[in-house]
């Protein structure tokens, strides 16, 4: 079912409508993206670059020779992934929209870096934000509410 999804960046300086008709989503191991992220995968969705309003244009830094990711320079958010040359498509980030429960992940895409002990976690013990009193207390002191 085609949908109309928005998402952006953390600051909200750069925002993005795109058409989504697949629920299905990736990670990606490669290097570029694990240093890109900061993180030991990245969640992407591919779609077609024609399907994405920005209501900004974002900021892209030239990751490799072939490449481009988009990124908020005021927050550092990664929004997104391009090749060049040769395609229509894009992958946007999964956590730049605004609600990724959608998306299910199908497959794993640059194996060659993948960390086995990152993939499955369910046995890992598990705390909620909202239940961790030190940060709620740190959120409190700031005067705001806890971050979703």
């Amino acid at each position: 079912m085609t949908a109309r999804m928005t998402g952006g960046c953390a600051c909200g300086r750069i925002r993005f409508e795109a058409e989504i008709d697949s629920d299905e989503a990736y990670l990606c191991h490669c290097r570029m993206c694990q240093r890109a992220s900061g993180n030991v995968s990245l969640a992407m969705k591919n779609v077609p670059q024609a399907d994405v309003r920005w209501s900004k244009e974002p900021d892209w830094y030239r990751s490799s020779a072939i490449a481009q990711r988009a990124f908020c320079a005021a927050c550092g958010t990664s929004l997104g992934f391009r090749y060049d040359k040769d395609t229509d498509r894009m992958d946007l980030t999964v956590a730049a929209f605004d609600d990724p429960s959608r998306f299910t992940p199908t497959s794993h895409f640059g194996t060659e870096s993948l960390h086995e002990s990152w993939l499955d976690t369910t046995s890992l013990p598990r705390t909620r934000t909202d239940e961790y009193q030190k940060l709620v207390d740190r959120w409190k002191a700031a005067g705001e509410a806890p971050s979703q």
